[in-house]
């Protein structure tokens, strides 16, 4: 017997939601994986797979049925693991019971400190191009985000005066990545050390979201809890997923203010409860053990970023070298192209797949980003076939 469907409802969804675009990688990635012979320079995913110990933790983790809760907070081990090992690199120290919680991925550590800092109208200040999940959750956690741009010409650093300039009464918080995605820029020490006086002096949270801390090239990383006058304003993001390749066991953390904290871990455990107990036994093996794999994996994507910016140059495409995480930002101004008609273009064309530059943002337009984690001898071919594509658009000029 059939059974009668209806109508559909006519109350509207939520409006904030509906209004947001789906993310721009996403749908080159869904065009790409419709066609033959694409290589992807567009994944923001670590091209390794997880270090074998930590592989094998999963799977004893498994094998003595760890198939349970853990605590809302995470595993004490790994908090206490986490706590220990930014005081050890960074010098900043965090009490395990109640200033870290282990969330599912970096992306719940966001949207957890959003809901939590944010009250409806409240404003936070975001440098652009940045991660395409930044201006949703602060839409979704009914804020404003203020764009700031950071420009080539700069080294895409984040310029302090243009930051205090865009303060005003509703502003909340001041949301900083370093080392960045799309750019792979890092901000200075100093600089760094200036946005925190800023936001001292006006009574600001910073949102520091660290996940390719360890995929730093150049100079050491800087922990932004651990500057001066920033640990008691300060929530630090961090995770697995990019420094040890463990992108689909989901873990993350957050660090910061008891207060702060709290909160989280109250939305958290009505949300998400706790993240996968098998992925918490996997990460403190990864803390333990993974240093060696970690410095192998990056001295890997080193190799890869110097030999691709020589060659994105070499093909003409002005391109810096990027300081930190596995992704390259180069310019196609010369060309005469939107970001968007460049990405379908070589796409199409070439088999070679990229993200706009205005995924990112509109400070984006202009570029593409190009992801190196990716196998040395595909870069090397999609150098060959971005340079045909580069030379045809010459020609046509």
């Amino acid at each position: 017997m059939a059974i009668a469907r209806g109508t559909s409802p006519k109350r509207p969804l939520n409006r904030v939601i509906a209004s947001c675009p789906p993310s721009g990688i996403r749908r080159f990635f869904d065009i790409a994986s419709q066609m033959e012979g694409v290589i992807s320079l567009g994944v923001g995913e670590p091209d390794f797979v997880t270090p074998q110990s930590i592989r094998e933790a999963g799977i004893r983790a498994l094998e003595e049925g760890h198939t349970s809760y853990t605590g809302n907070s995470g595993l004490p081990k790994l908090r206490e693991g986490i706590c220990s090992l930014l005081e050890r690199r960074h010098g900043v120290r965090y009490d395990p019971e109640s200033e870290c919680l282990i969330t599912v991925g970096v992306s719940e550590a966001l949207d957890l400190a959003l809901r939590v800092l944010i009250n409806p109208g409240d404003e936070v200040i975001v440098p652009t191009p940045c991660y395409v999940a930044y201006e949703p959750c602060i839409q979704f956690a009914g804020g404003v985000a203020v764009t700031i741009p950071t420009y080539m010409e700069e080294g895409f650093r984040l310029d302090p005066g243009r930051v205090e300039a865009a303060i005003t009464s509703k502003t909340k918080a001041i949301l900083i990545a370093s080392p960045a995605n799309p750019t792979g820029a890092t901000q200075s020490r100093e600089n760094l050390i200036r946005l925190v006086e800023i936001a001292h002096q006006y009574d600001l949270y910073i949102i520091s979201d660290e996940i390719y801390e360890r995929l730093t090239y150049e100079g050491e990383p800087t922990c932004v809890g651990a500057l001066p006058l920033a640990r008691e304003r300060t929530v630090v993001l961090n995770g697995f997923s990019k420094s040890h390749a463990m992108t689909g066991w989901r873990v993350g953390y957050a660090c910061g203010p008891e207060p702060i904290l709290r909160l989280m871990t109250r939305v958290h455990q009505y949300t998400m409860l706790c993240a996968s107990h098998i992925s918490q036994l996997a990460a403190i093996e990864a803390i333990e053990n993974g240093d060696s794999a970690v410095e192998a994996m990056v001295a890997d994507y080193d190799k890869r970023r110097r030999i691709f910016v020589e060659g994105l140059n070499q093909i003409g495409l002005d391109c810096l070298m990027p300081q930190g995480a596995f992704y390259t930002f180069p310019s196609i101004k010369r060309y005469g192209l939107t970001s968007e008609e460049f990405a379908e273009r070589l796409l199409q064309e070439e088999r070679v797949a990229v993200v706009p530059g205005t995924a990112f943002g509109v400070a984006g337009e202009g570029h593409i980003r190009c992801s190196y984690a990716t196998a040395l001898t595909k870069i090397e071919e999609a150098l060959e076939r971005m340079e045909r594509f580069l030379r045809r658009l010459e020609n046509a000029r």
